[in-house]
């Protein structure tokens, strides 16, 4: 058995050996930033974009396809994730742009993504975003898309839909996708790059009807999901056949709406699919391909890619503002002087990147003044909670920045954070009272992310911030979060992870909150979740979880161990007062062991939730720090 003094010292080195990694990878200017990798749609996509917009580089698309090859399983699928199962829509995307790339149809590859698009049933059964790639090349018949008149521009905010209703994300994808849906645009590819071959039966004998029978059945979403479609069919006919008196004034209001936004740096949304919408919006507008809004889209993403000598692939966003926060935590809380040089540059650098400026989310709090903070580089228009949140809680640890700078920023950013609590008590992501979950049963929204309704893990930061800077469980946002974090807790004694995965990320996050508010640990519900986390320990002490559990609750906390969501079990044992025992012994004996050579950690499997069951992340360096946050928090505790 290991002494204690032994285990000391262990956690010493460790923590000294990650720590130098992590500084080492700092940018000159204070920040850091690792990949966020996705799957390969993002890749397929952009493949298939430059062939939308006669941009082809042979050299690059070569790169490409290599790419894509390796990202195939073996059973010929692509999947939305490392150790996921071949999904439908990733595959036809992935094949489609090799085949556009001149591979043949012969290829072993090609034939055995063919035979499984074939026998899953066929674009017909592909995504709804699916469908719209292909029907912009002629691949699918519009007819068979959701209906999405330009006319929603022109709704107004007191109807029951409109899309300040609708998150951020949504609205950004949608808003460009409203003009090229009006005008349907077809770029028609030679016979040898057709899709004939991935239909089951002949295009047109094939039903383009929507499913009508949702799943998970409910009755409720199948009275809703019906209603939608019935609406659905009405749109098309008025579409097809009715007055548009109003349609000209609409593709105005969304050329102006595209325009302001494109007129700051950072890209649409920061994110890849509404800058490439935009991209082909304001083409099918007429405006040049060398249009200054149009360059300055197309330069956001291509630094997108990530390129090495023998592949390239793309990536959904950047997350500057994100991992230099959470590095920043994690160095403080191991130990590190708060008014360590680097640390004072990161947290220059954080304060640079405040938004004072107006965005959509002043719509539903048009009293609350700006002050948050993006995920990535610019993102002006869109400020998040979880970023603003993990950046005051560093910039309040760090120490030797401007004090009146400093207090300016954290007094402008929590007050716009609190402003942002939704009436429920809980916090979203990007905008406030953002929870018609109906909509999620609109033709369009089959991804099931069309909202930004309050989640478990923002609550819990929430209260993490506010106990961070000082309040208490009597502060009357805190009183109204810990209400929906009551409410909101599963059976099990575990919190849903809308952000990271999954229940691990969740109760984590809600439990770092609780402790930090000052809530009695020994509460019962506390006590489930520590049971419930020690129960999901794996016999090598470590923590995981798989992304199958967001399909499957039977899953949660099940999967195989990795360093980040290992680190976030202990984060919140710690939190909730458990800072020794033998699940805890047993879990920093796995950061130790699983330490590479170089003083960091890899995450095998992916970490990061964009949109449940339907996209996710993987955070490069989330094992570099969240480790190294635990290994830190742990011997505070034994000291």
């Amino acid at each position: 058995m290991t002494s204690p003094t032994a285990v000391r010292s262990e956690v010493d080195l460790a923590i000294s050996r990650a720590r130098d990694v992590l500084l080492a990878t700092q940018a000159p200017d204070g920040h850091w930033v690792g990949e966020a990798e996705a799957n390969s749609t993002i890749t397929s996509e952009y493949l298939l974009l430059c062939h939308l917009l006669d941009r082809v580089d042979r050299e690059r698309e070569t790169k490409m396809v290599r790419y894509l090859r390796e990202r195939q399983l073996a059973d010929g699928g692509y999947s939305l994730y490392d150790g996921g199962s071949a999904n439908l829509s990733a595959t036809i995307k992935a094949y489609f742009a090799m085949k556009v790339a001149g591979a043949s149809v012969d290829d072993p590859a090609m034939a055995a993504a063919r035979a499984l698009i074939r026998e899953r049933g066929g674009p017909v059964q592909a995504d709804v975003f699916t469908k719209i790639l292909l029907a912009l090349f002629g691949e699918y018949d519009w007819r068979g898309v959701p209906s999405m008149p330009v006319e929603i521009m022109l709704l107004p905010r007191w109807s029951f839909f409109n899309l300040l209703e609708v998150s951020y994300w949504s609205r950004t994808v949608i808003v460009p996708l409203l003009i090229l849906m009006d005008s349907k645009p077809v770029m028609r590819l030679p016979e040898s790059c057709r899709l004939d071959e991935l239909w089951p039966v002949p295009r047109e004998h094939a039903s383009l009807r929507f499913p009508r029978i949702p799943r998970p059945f409910s009755p409720k979403r199948f009275i809703w999901k019906n209603l939608f479609i019935g609406v659905d069919d009405a749109l098309k006919g008025w579409e097809r056949l009715g007055p548009r008196p109003f349609r000209g004034r609409a593709i105005e209001a969304a050329l102006r709406w595209l325009e302001e936004r494109l007129a700051v740096p950072g890209g649409l949304g920061g994110i890849f699919p509404a800058m490439t919408n935009a991209v082909l919006a304001l083409r099918t507008l007429g405006y040049p391909e060398d249009h200054p809004l149009i360059r300055g889209q197309i330069k956001e993403i291509e630094n997108l890619g990530v390129e090495t000598t023998d592949s390239l692939h793309y990536t959904p966003c950047v997350s500057p503002v994100w991992d230099t926060s959470l590095a920043a935590n994690a160095l403080i809380e191991s130990g590190l002087a708060p008014d360590h040089p680097q640390l004072v540059r990161a947290g220059e650098w954080m304060m640079d990147k405040q938004i004072t400026v107006p965005g959509d989310w002043q719509v539903k709090r048009p009293d609350v003044p700006p002050g948050g903070w993006p995920f990535q580089y610019h993102n002006d228009f869109y400020p998040d909670l979880d970023d603003s949140a993990m950046v005051m809680m560093a910039l309040a640890k760090i120490q030797g920045l401007d004090p009146e700078r400093k207090a300016r920023c954290m007094e402008r950013g929590l007050a716009w954070f609190v402003g942002m609590q939704g009436s429920d008590g809980g916090w979203a992501s990007f905008d406030a009272d953002n929870s018609r979950l109906v909509f999620n049963n609109i033709p369009f929204a089959d991804h099931g992310a069309l909202l930004d309704p309050s989640t478990e893990d923002l609550t819990g930061r929430g209260l993490e911030l506010l106990g961070t800077l000082g309040h208490g469980p009597d502060h009357p946002a805190a009183q109204r979060a810990l209400g929906f974090i009551r409410k909101t807790q599963h059976e099990t004694g575990a919190w849903y992870g809308r952000w990271g995965v999954n229940y691990i990320y969740g109760t984590w996050s809600v439990l770092r909150g609780l402790g930090a508010i000052g809530e009695d640990c020994s509460a019962d519900y506390i006590q489930r979740a520590i049971a419930w986390i020690e129960q999901r320990q794996n016999d090598d002490g470590g923590w995981g979880e798989t992304l199958a559990s967001y399909e499957d609750e039977t899953l949660a906390g099940r999967g195989e161990s990795i360093p980040s969501q290992t680190a976030w079990a202990l984060l919140g044992l710690f939190a909730a007062g458990r800072t020794e025992g033998k699940a805890v012994e047993q879990g920093i004996r796995y950061l130790i062991e699983t330490q590479t050579a170089d003083g960091s950690w890899e995450d095998p499997l992916w970490n990061g939730t964009g949109f449940p069951r339907v996209f996710y992340l993987k955070y490069h360096l989330y094992a570099k720090y969240f480790p190294l946050w635990a290994l830190g928090v742990y011997r505070g505790t034994a000291a």
